[in-house]
């Protein structure tokens, strides 16, 4: 049995500028005050590292 993603329809996006460069981006989240938000770019530096699942 295979994992399939759901649709549940178009996001909800909001507005929001980016912590780390100051540029204007969307997220698909209303972002909370207190919290950094990041565009895309600089989502992919600060993300928490991939774990890896092995198959034995």
């Amino acid at each position: 049995m295979g994992y399939q993603r759901r649709s549940f329809g178009p996001r909800e996006m909001s507005k929001a500028t980016c912590s780390d460069c100051g540029e204007e981006c969307e997220v698909p989240f209303k972002p909370t005050e207190g919290r950094p938000v990041y565009c895309k770019t600089c989502w992919e530096k600060h993300r928490p590292p991939r774990r890896e699942f092995r198959r034995y």
